[in-house]
């Protein structure tokens, strides 16, 4: 089988289109460039059906890699008939290929293997053909040095025919497909636990039993975090009869003494062998499922927040508000550079109001604020309430700004580079400041899992939730695209074929010889050669080249296309940009060449027409209901406006303005059967909610999107 056919069986996707985007992934070409910049060579392959591609080609390679360690090791056990090999090499099931290697697998002695060192196995094998008579007289037969009775000589054959039971393919399979389809998960408290505070959360789960193929993702991570935890204990099990029923009936064929013998060894190989093994098996693939739904959820997540409207290259002033410890102030630029700071005392038990308010108004002029950014997390909406009775000359607008994972920015090594001489305190105002100015060139600074978008992260698989976040950011740094003059070395380390050492020569550079003129300079930082030219080029952009397309996404290897089209129609490529009508005009059939296609010719004119456009949306201010400033004020019933801050499978939570968010259910997102809350809610949006239960003492809220 080659890796298109394996491809192909999970995929529909051409021939033609799988060896194409094969070929680009093994000449290191990356998702982002292959998915926007070879469409006429794949297919028009989206960036999510070639990463599916990257993933099953990894798992293909693996299958190979296993697949010839098998037989190695077959081969070297002197065990390998060309039977035995044929099958392993038309295998690609991994489970299926293990099954194979069982019998040969090295491995601790068993009771089986101390059996056939008695001489046993001639006499399992004849129980086992279920044709002779005289069970006793045979067994007799069988007796030594080492064996002392017929029933010692009739107890090691069942300990052989068990695990021969045990190594049955026929019987592992359907055994795993009953376990699949019936099996049921159960968890009991571990009653020297149940008690203590940390199991309260748990108990739920104290007396639980649920279907194993049908409970939630995060019902079963939680179940496993609890067992984690050792609050309680779980099990996972089938109908015992029914798969002794199925196992006897796949191996006993006759009704007699040696029938007898073969149900005590497929009863002993179920309980000692198949059922640890299958259950546990079951539970593991249960556990992968699990992890994909709640890592591809927090991938969402990230994906929403990472492309969260910016406001743009503004003057804010940004607040990390705080009662006794006062509320931390800075200005910055446009470009994200420190202006001014210090801290100010609005709120008990200082109480300086007056003095706080003429110092926030003495900035605003000062330094000519465009925009207030306010941290979400203690006094936010005090402060919040503070500004607005500033009578400000030209009212700045007032945004609240998630803080998650600004306290881990301002301690990181990034920070520490970006503002050695700075504190804490400040370095984490600058960040809630930027990450409303471009919430993405800010939150690639900050470790994904820190963020605080997603659900049971702890719990998932931490390479698999790694890869995966690390994809999706890269994602969406190339869709927006990048400055290459102002990026931080964080935000180029996730650009198309560059990554972190890259990113640092790239910064370095900047810094000794000024900002870069064009793109070809690119190519004059250290290490940086043609292959990872043309995976970055038109990723990255330059406002104030000579050549305008150098702040577009058009590829550097299309230049001449653009210059062609601009000549035919005897004008200016500055002067083709942007002209809607000039660019309608042009007849892409005629631009066509070996390296770009009509599908990448046709994304040219698009980009021509709206030039470096970004895809995200603008900013929007929000206000919160101003009578609701703590869990207090909350009553059954109040409809009140909210933002959506984390979206998990069973349902979203909702900011209304307090410390706590508020649960929306899946059940409670709107009228009907909802399967996926991604359909309803995206991270961010502004939604109206209704209060349906407040449990002050839990600080638990309740809320319904059905008004």
């Amino acid at each position: 089988m080659t890796p298109t056919d394996f491809i192909k069986r999970s995929l529909s996707i051409s021939d033609k289109s799988i060896h194409s985007t094969l070929k680009l992934l093994g000449e290191d070409c990356t998702i982002p460039f292959i998915s926007r910049y070879r469409k006429d060579a794949t297919g028009n392959l989206d960036e999510v059906q070639i990463e599916q591609i990257s993933k099953l080609n990894k798992q293909f390679e693996e299958i190979v890699k296993r697949k010839e360690s098998i037989l190695k090791s077959i081969e070297e056990q002197n065990a390998l008939t060309p039977e035995f090999k044929k099958r392993i090499e038309d295998s690609f099931d991994l489970q299926e290929l293990e099954d194979l290697y069982l019998p040969c697998k090295k491995r601790r002695k068993t009771k089986a293997d101390s059996a056939k060192e008695k001489g046993l196995e001639p006499l399992a094998k004849i129980i086992m053909s279920q044709n002779a008579n005289n069970l006793e007289s045979l067994a007799s037969k069988y007796l030594n040095d080492q064996v002392a009775s017929e029933e010692e000589a009739l107890q090691g054959a069942r300990d052989i025919m068990a695990e021969w039971i045990n190594e049955n393919m026929y019987v592992r399979q359907n055994l795993r497909r009953l376990f699949q389809r019936k099996a049921i998960i159960t968890s009991k408290v571990v009653k020297a636990k149940k008690e203590e505070e940390a199991a309260q959360k748990f108990s739920q789960y104290f007396d639980w039993q649920e279907s194993l193929n049908r409970i939630p993702s995060h019902r079963l991570l939680a179940m496993l975090r609890a067992e984690t935890e050792g609050f309680v204990k779980t099990k996972i099990e089938i109908d015992k009869d029914e798969a002794l029923d199925f196992i006897e009936n796949s191996i006993i064929k006759s009704n007699n003494e040696y029938a007898d013998q073969i149900a005590l060894a497929i009863k002993d190989s179920y309980k000692r062998l198949l059922e640890p093994a299958i259950s546990n098996e079951t539970l593991q693939e249960a556990k992968e499922k699990a992890d994909h739904k709640a890592i591809e959820i927090f991938a969402e997540n990230l994906r929403q927040l990472l492309l969260a409207p910016p406001l743009g290259e503004k003057r804010i002033l940004a607040i990390d508000p705080g009662f006794k410890s006062g509320c931390k102030v800075v200005c910055i630029d446009e470009k994200g550079d420190l202006l001014h700071n210090e801290t100010i005392y609005p709120h008990a038990p200082q109480n300086e109001t007056g003095m706080a308010m003429k110092k926030i108004r003495s900035l605003v002029n000062s330094f000519n604020i465009e925009a207030i950014s306010i941290g979400n997390g203690t006094a936010s909406r005090e402060t919040e309430f503070f500004i607005k009775k500033i009578a400000f000359d030209k009212p700045p607008l007032v945004f609240i700004v998630s803080e998650a994972g600004a306290s881990v920015y301002s301690a990181s090594k990034i920070a520490r580079d970006e503002f050695p001489s700075f504190d804490v305190t400040v370095r984490g105002a600058i960040s809630i400041g930027r990450r409303l100015s471009d919430p993405l060139a800010e939150l690639v600074k900050i470790d994904a899992k820190s963020i605080g978008v997603g659900q049971y992260q702890h719990d998932v698989d931490q390479t698999q939730l790694k890869n995966e976040l690390d994809s999706t950011v890269m994602k969406c740094v190339n869709s927006v695209g990048i400055n290459l003059n102002t990026a931080s070395k964080s935000l180029l380390s996730y650009v198309s074929g560059i990554g972190e050492k890259m990113a640092e020569n790239i910064v370095n550079y900047r810094a000794e010889n000024g900002a870069f003129e064009n793109r070809k300079q690119l190519k004059k930082v250290p290490r940086l050669g043609e292959k990872a030219f043309q995976q970055a080029a038109a990723f990255i952009r330059i406002s104030n080249s000579e050549n305008p397309l150098d702040n577009s996404a058009v590829h550097p290897e299309a230049y001449a296309i653009v210059e062609k089209m601009a000549k035919d129609l005897g004008t200016k490529t500055n002067d083709l940009i942007a002209n809607k009508e000039l660019i309608k005009s042009i007849n892409p059939e005629k631009y066509i060449t070996e390296t770009v296609g009509i599908l990448g010719i046709k994304d040219i004119l698009k980009e021509l027409e709206k030039p470096g456009l970004d895809p995200r949306k603008a900013a929007k201010v929000f206000e919160f209901d101003p009578t609701v400033k703590s869990i207090k004020n909350l009553k059954a019933g109040m409809i009140l406006p909210g933002i959506v801050n984390n979206i998990t499978a069973f349902g979203c939570f909702v900011d209304v303005g307090i410390k706590e968010s508020g649960l929306v259910h899946i059940s409670q997102l709107k009228e009907g059967f909802v399967s996926d809350v991604n359909e309803v809610v995206k991270l961010h949006q502004h939604v109206q909610v209704k209060v349906t239960e407040v449990d002050e003492a839990r600080k638990r809220i309740q809320l319904s999107m059905i008004l």
